[in-house]
């Protein structure tokens, strides 16, 4: 007899678990399927963005979260770029994600990735309508027009059990056993390029660094590389890094000399003891549907690459608030179908931006300027170039800005495609993620948001603002959907806004905005909701 649920997550990783709570302080009953007891203590995914650091507020762990961070808070997030190696005179510690920081509600933050699955854990457990399965493999899935189903498997070789529900959700990885048993095919680059990650503690190391501004990554772009790039991150402020780089496709645990390559890439000798070693192998993929029938994919099984630019976990945890509350919204009877398909709608787009223009193309941009400019040919021209590069480099965080300006739940304008390309501002736009402001309360706006959608109505003694906010509430209540108002002033600030009504989503993403009552607040209301 098949244990029910409403959802079936595969995966029990930041991403699977991020799903778990979403679902759960939504009251979703839903299983959680991990075969692993604990999480893996490799030190990955450590740069959590600003807009990351929202959804653990909306989990409501943010502090928590903040309270395990290793480094020192006034550590960066971000690197040093070095040309050649670790004692180059040729280096550049650009800002990046500090530039965009009042655009978001949160400050980023830096730990290890196991830690912040600590914490999500801890948040799941408090949560009635989780089931988790640690400990327990996933051996198939299958689905029909009634329901969708998971068998799985005790990993200590003891018992079976079949679990039912009305959704699957696999956030099992790469190597995705729901992608592949569902039939989601993926595309991307393929590089043929193994590449290493060691995780070693050495206190010369931190010795010689001191030469560089206070950073937690260290990237060194080598002309030998073909842009692909060396680079060293700090663990902790004591004595423990990681590193990742190319390494010959046969090379193995047992034949090459990863000391030595440390030395090669530091450009000095300093003492290294071992605590991992690992490969990987250098690929851009993404799915080419993040959804087959009752069957949906989040995190790295619908999206893989290379570690560069914190874009894995970040967008792994996106794709999980963005399709939880779809999911829940849907369950609940007042999501329409349109919701549902408008995952993949939006999802999507933005990896596809990430992998090629974001990722990709640096890597080719790096290889060019490397054959390019050279000190040892002309010094004084790769001085100039260098200098120009870097700029560049540092501009990029303020045209990373995902928006679903083209989705078909979102009021968009006529031709608008969802993108990772944009601009941050402090104007309410349509697709658009809320920037924070003050309330004449005294709270910030993002204190104030509801879980289901919020109607933000600025201008008191307004006439038309009371009409538009009657419209919208009428008929938010003949579509069942959850709306709060939020009255306030239209000045002390938030008229940057350029928007005195503002409709915000439960993932704090703008889907309507304006200045009196839209012809049809219904048709406008049925449409962000997926029933249009």
């Amino acid at each position: 007899m098949a244990e029910t649920f409403q959802v079936i997550i595969v995966g029990g990783g930041p991403v699977g678990v991020g799903l778990a709570v979403e679902l759960g302080q939504r009251g979703i009953s839903c299983a959680l399927v991990e075969r692993h007891l604990q999480p893996q203590r490799i030190p990955k995914g450590q740069n959590l963005t600003q807009r990351t650091l929202e959804h653990f507020y909306f989990w409501n762990c943010v502090k928590e979260l903040r309270a395990k961070r290793i480094m020192p808070a006034e550590v960066p997030t971000s690197g040093v770029n070095v040309y050649r190696d670790l004692t180059s005179k040729f280096w550049s510690a650009p800002e990046q994600r500090e530039l965009v920081q009042k655009y978001y509600f949160q400050e980023y933050d830096r730990l290890p990735q196991y830690l912040a699955e600590e914490v999500l854990r801890a948040r799941m457990a408090a949560l009635p309508s989780v089931k988790t399965f640690f400990g327990w493999g996933t051996e198939s899935i299958e689905q029909d027009e009634h329901a969708a189903r998971v068998t799985i498997a005790a990993r200590d070789g003891g018992a079976r059990q079949l679990l039912e529900a009305e959704f699957i959700v696999g956030c099992d990885g790469g190597h995705s056993l729901v992608r592949e048993q569902s039939g989601i095919t993926r595309s991307g680059a393929e590089f043929d390029q193994k590449m290493v990650l060691m995780v070693f503690r050495s206190k010369g190391l931190q010795e010689g660094l001191k030469r560089f501004p206070l950073k937690s990554t260290y990237n060194i772009m080598h002309p030998d590389l073909k842009g692909y790039w060396r680079f060293f991150g700090r663990v902790d402020m004591v004595d423990g890094f990681f590193f990742h780089a190319p390494v010959p496709n046969e090379s193995t645990t047992e034949n090459y000399d990863f000391e030595g390559l440390l030395h090669l890439a530091a450009g000095f000798e300093f003492d290294v003891a071992f605590d991992h070693v690992g490969f990987w192998d250098l690929r851009v993929a993404v799915a080419d549907d993040y959804r087959a029938g009752r069957v949906f994919i989040a995190g790295d099984a619908a999206h893989s690459h290379p570690p560069y630019g914190g874009f894995g976990l970040n967008n792994g945890l996106e794709d999980a608030t963005n399709l939880g509350w779809k999911l829940a919204a849907h369950l609940d009877g007042w999501g329409g179908k349109g919701l549902l398909d408008s995952y993949t709608e939006e999802r999507r787009p933005i990896f596809a931006d990430i992998g090629r223009d974001f990722i990709a193309a640096r890597i080719e941009e790096d290889r060019q300027f490397l054959e390019r400019y050279s000190p040892e040919r002309d010094y004084a021209e790769f001085e100039q170039a260098w200098k120009a590069r870097m700029t560049r480099i540092s501009g990029r965080a303020q045209v990373y800005e995902p928006h679903y300006e083209g989705s078909s739940v979102v009021m968009g304008p006529p031709g608008a495609v969802c993108s990772a390309h944009g601009k941050h501002t402090f104007t309410a736009r349509t697709g658009h993620h809320l920037p924070p402001n003050g309330l004449s309360s005294g709270r910030n706006v993002f204190e104030e948001l509801g879980d289901g959608y919020t109607l933000l109505a600025f201008g008191l003694n307004d006439r038309a603002i009371d009409a538009a906010v009657r419209g919208f509430e009428t008929a938010a209540r003949a579509l069942k959907v959850p709306l709060k108002v939020v009255r306030d002033s239209y000045d002390g600030g938030r008229e940057v806004y350029e928007s005195q009504l503002i409709l915000v989503r439960p993932d704090q993403y703008v889907v309507w905005n304006g200045d009196t009552v839209p012809a049809d607040a219904g048709a406008v209301m049925g449409r962000v909701v997926g029933w249009r």
